[in-house]
């Protein structure tokens, strides 16, 4: 960004001197093509410098915010962390910020895309998978501590 304000400030002096040239009396009918020729190399250098990267990262972000999906860790622009719950529509998704907290988020206020998680299973075969692990675990340190007999 301070290349581009110190070159609008070469610019602005560049213009200047054309001005005073003209004050003095040294104008002529090809005057008028140097502010337009001066006008339009602005011109280009806004373009390449402001209004391309500016257009660049509004389409990543529309790009970013589409491709979101049930599953995804996301970040608000109030930077509330949260997990992609379910996509309610185009416009709208539902995160989930904590254990039994969900809030529906509009999906342009979305800053970040944090992690591209796996959807959430649909099978209850997962699920029963799941419980059976954690029925294994318990049962493993029950196992280790068997009472001994003096």
């Amino acid at each position: 960004m301070n290349f581009a304000r110190s070159t609008i400030v070469l610019l602005a002096v560049l213009a200047a001197s054309p001005a005073y040239a003209q004050a003095a009396g040294q104008g002529g009918a090809g005057s008028i093509a140097s502010p337009l020729l001066l006008v339009g190399v602005m011109f280009v250098i806004f373009y390449f410098f402001l209004i391309r990267p500016q257009q660049k990262r509004q389409k990543q972000h529309q790009e970013m915010v589409n491709s979101v999906r049930r599953g995804d860790t996301v970040v608000t622009s109030g930077g509330m962390i949260g997990k992609v719950v379910k996509v309610i529509d185009d416009n709208e998704i539902q995160v989930e910020l904590a254990e039994n907290v969900r809030v529906r988020v509009v999906k342009g206020t979305l800053a970040d895309v944090r992690g591209k998680g796996e959807p959430a299973p649909a099978d209850k075969n997962d699920k029963k998978a799941k419980g059976d692990k954690k029925e294994a675990a318990n049962d493993e340190p029950a196992n280790d501590k068997t009472p001994t007999s003096e």
